[in-house]
C-alpha cells in the first residue's frame, strides 16, 4: 500500500463490512464505501488538483496474495510478533492474527487506522492492535518484531531509498520480512537490491476485478 505525502482526502465515516475469501476461508473487514470515495475524490480534486487518490481505501492484489501466503504457510508467523507497515485496510494483519502471538498493524493515515480498528473489534482479536506509523518518521528505536509485513509498498520511486533503509534495519535486527508486490518494471532495481536477503520467492496469482493478477512474494531474512 503506497504512502503519499501530498494532501490526502479525508474520508466519510461510512464503512461497509465486506467478506473476503482467502482460499476457502472468509475474513470480514471494514472498507470505506467506494461510491462515497469516488464522489468525495472528484469533488476534492476539482478544488485542489494536488489531492492524492486514497489508495489505502481499496484491497489490492498484493494484500490478497500476502494474506493467502500467510494462511497457507502459517509457520512463518505462528506464535510470532508481527508488524505490518503501510497496511491500508490491514487484510494481511487480520489473517495473521488468527495464529500470531501479537499483531501490530500500522498506517500513516488516521482514516486507515480507524477502519482497521473497527475490523479488529468486529473480529474480536485480542492479540491485535493498530496505530499510526509513517515510514518517513520512524521512531527511535524502531518497533521490534519477529516478522514485518509489507504489501505493495514499492510503488513510488522517491520512496525506494527510505523503504530499503527500513527493510535492511529490520533484517539486520533478525526480523523476517515478507514482501508482496505487483510485477512493476520501475521497481525492478529496488527488488534486485533485496535479492541477497531472499530466502523464498513465489508467484501468486490473484483474482481481482475479473482479471488474474500475478504477484511476487518474497521472504527476506
Amino acid at each position: 500500500m503506497p504512502q503519499w505525502h501530498k494532501k490526502t482526502l479525508c474520508m466519510s465515516k461510512k464503512l461497509l463490512l465486506e467478506q473476503i475469501f482467502i482460499g476457502t476461508k472468509p475474513i470480514e473487514l471494514y472498507i470505506p464505501n467506494p461510491i462515497d470515495i469516488k464522489n468525495q475524490y472528484q469533488k476534492q480534486i476539482s478544488i485542489d488538483p494536488e489531492t492524492a487518490f486514497p489508495y489505502w481505501s481499496q484491497i489490492w492484489p498484493a494484500a490478497k496474495a500476502m494474506a493467502q501466503f500467510i494462511q497457507e504457510q502459517p509457520s512463518y508467523i505462528e506464535n510470532k510478533t508481527v508488524l505490518e507497515l503501510a497496511a491500508g485496510l490491514g487484510l494481511p494483519s487480520l489473517v495473521a492474527a488468527r495464529v500470531a502471538k501479537v499483531v501490530y498493524c500500522t498506517d500513516y493515515l488516521p482514516d486507515a487506522v480507524v477502519a482497521i480498528k473497527k475490523s479488529i473489534l468486529h473480529n474480536q482479536f485480542t492479540n491485535m492492535s493498530c496505530g499510526l506509523l509513517d515510514w518517513n518518521n520512524m521512531p527511535e528505536p524502531f518497533p521490534q518484531a519477529d516478522v514485518v509485513l509489507m504489501s505493495d509498498i514499492n510503488y513510488n520511486p522517491s520512496d525506494f531509498e527510505t523503504i530499503y533503509s527500513i527493510l535492511t534495519y529490520f533484517l539486520k535486527q533478525g526480523s523476517t520480512v515478507i514482501l508482496s508486490t505487483p510485477q512493476r518494471l520501475l521497481a525492478k532495481p529496488f527488488i534486485e537490491q533485496l535479492m541477497p536477503w531472499c530466502r523464498l520467492k513465489e508467484e501468486i496469482e490473484v483474482n481481482h476485478l475479473a482479471a488474474v493478477v500475478p504477484i511476487s512474494l518474497m521472504v527476506l531474512r
